[in-house]
């Protein structure tokens, strides 16, 4: 492997590894999931499945994609010509999910302006529903497309695509090293003053009083599954791309247990900030504490902006330091989503790095579009609804089958733990074979059965068919692309 194509520390893969899993929902989904299920009871969980899925998912994929060296498509195709579409579904699939996380990461841009002046007023939430997306009355009605924040699109695209462009050392990992202690730092500054205001023990009492009675709800339980698998960039061909750029003597453990940890610790930090802010706003008003938090989009464009509002000092300062701490979570983690891509098309088709991202960065961009339209939040959480809870769920399930059981899990062991500090035994074995995908296969179900007893969200199903339709054609494609010819250099190469 040529040198610009590897880490030029392991530092440098760390960062970039906890950057992929450090994103939007680690800042705004980890804290309300807590919340809602048992408080800091739900640390039991959660600390469960981190050990039972989460660092097995992660010593799979980086141990299969150091071995195989290559994309994640190479490395199935390595394994077995007809295995080459499950490298591919992960690839499209996180295509998609790209194309509107930066809508997301730009909106975040736009509101580190917005925060300058305070523009949201005293509705943020008429502001951002209104003036910010000038959203329509439903999915049937896209309405035009908002010209500032495609503006905002364009700016996030050409960030990743530069990062991207300049290889994994110069610049993946350069912008790793600058982009983590950043963050680390903002989100600390963020907390610690979120957690001196006043009302904020009241907050943080509310996220983590522990409620033991919950851990006997088996939602609770697959609540914590859930968020694990969802924050840790797996099965998305992150990892194993990542993982394929390690020098040979690469410790996989150990760096899976240094990343996941990181991830997780930083998840927790955040939510005792996030939650001194809420309890600080519920005290101000006087609102029950439940009224307060929210999750998702409305904790970081709507309660936040209202947080910002109350602050008796640096309230600009404050809201510039948060949208930035967003908008460089997403960035980090999108940087890696377009590296999975691109070294996907490298790989096959013998793209060199500039054309595969151009390629990448402008048909993402045309991607985006819908999501810049008045409907694009329709668009927007319809796709990832069914993206993350059907596609990428199902790739974990296949990705555990292929690897555990058709290329042996014992073997992959047998591969990572000499070059190991600290040895697995059988037991990780069980977790990939038996456990994770029995977990995740419930998950696939229960997602299934609410679908086709409620819908999803309230949409018609003229509008979920385009979730159902965006989800089928990443299988589609991966199929048609399996079917298409490499590159001479790897047209006959398998394991």
């Amino acid at each position: 492997m040529s040198e610009e194509n590897q880490w030029g520390s392991r530092l440098g893969f760390i960062l970039a590894t906890v950057g992929s899993a450090v994103g939007l929902g680690n800042i705004w989904r980890f804290s309300y999931v807590s919340y809602e299920n048992g408080g800091g009871a739900f640390l039991i969980p959660y600390l469960v499945a981190l050990l039972t899925t989460g660092i097995p998912l992660l010593i799979l994929e980086f141990s299969f994609g150091k071995k195989m060296r290559g994309s994640t498509v190479l490395a199935y195709k390595k394994l077995k010509k007809k295995w080459e579409w499950v490298g591919w579904w992960p690839v499209l699939s996180v295509f998609v999910l790209l194309t509107y996380y930066v809508v997301i990461i730009s909106w975040s841009l736009k509101y580190i302006y917005y925060a300058l002046s305070q523009a949201w007023g005293s509705n943020p939430e008429a502001f951002f529903y209104s003036e910010h997306l000038n959203l329509t009355s439903g999915i049937e009605s896209i309405g035009g497309i908002n010209i500032t924040i495609l503006l905002s699109v364009v700016a996030i695209w050409f960030i990743n695509y530069i990062i991207v462009y300049n290889g994994v050392e110069k610049g993946i990992e350069k912008a790793s090293k600058i982009f983590m202690p950043l963050l680390a730092l903002l989100m600390l500054i963020i907390t610690v003053r979120g957690i001196t205001l006043p009302g904020a023990v009241a907050g943080i009492n509310k996220f983590l009083e522990p409620d033991f009675s919950q851990l006997l709800n088996s939602k609770v339980w697959l609540a914590a599954y859930g968020q694990i698998f969802f924050t840790l960039s797996v099965c998305f061909g992150v990892m194993i791309t990542y993982a394929s750029y390690l020098p040979k003597d690469s410790d996989i453990v150990n760096n899976s247990f240094i990343a996941a940890l990181a991830n997780c610790g930083f998840s927790f930090i955040v939510g005792i900030g996030v939650f001194g802010i809420l309890g600080y706003m519920a005290t101000q008003t006087g609102t029950p504490f439940e009224d307060v938090v929210t999750q998702s989009i409305g904790l970081a464009f709507i309660a936040f902006p209202k947080a910002i509002n109350m602050l008796p000092a640096f309230s600009t300062l404050f809201g510039v330091l948060f949208f930035s701490a967003l908008v460089i979570a997403g960035i980090s983690s999108s940087i890696s989503m377009v590296e999975a891509v691109v070294k996907a098309l490298n790989d096959k088709f013998a793209w060199s790095r500039r054309k595969a991202s151009t390629i990448v960065a402008l048909a993402g961009l045309l991607g985006s579009l819908i999501f810049t339209t008045g409907a694009g939040l329709y668009f927007l959480d319809i796709i990832d609804y069914f993206n993350m809870q059907f596609a990428i769920v199902s790739i974990g399930i296949i990705q555990c089958i292929v690897l555990g059981w058709i290329y042996k899990a014992s073997k992959l062991r047998d591969y990572f733990n000499p070059i190991s500090n600290f040895q697995i035994g059988s037991w990780w074995d069980i977790m990939i074979k038996y456990f994770t995908p029995i977990i995740l296969g419930t998950m696939l179900i229960l997602s299934l059965i609410s679908e086709i007893k409620e819908g999803y969200g309230g949409y018609p199903i003229s509008g979920l068919k385009i979730g159902w339709i965006v989800t089928g054609l990443t299988l589609v494609f991966a199929i048609i692309l399996n079917n298409m010819s490499w590159q001479e250099k790897y047209k006959n190469i398998e394991e």
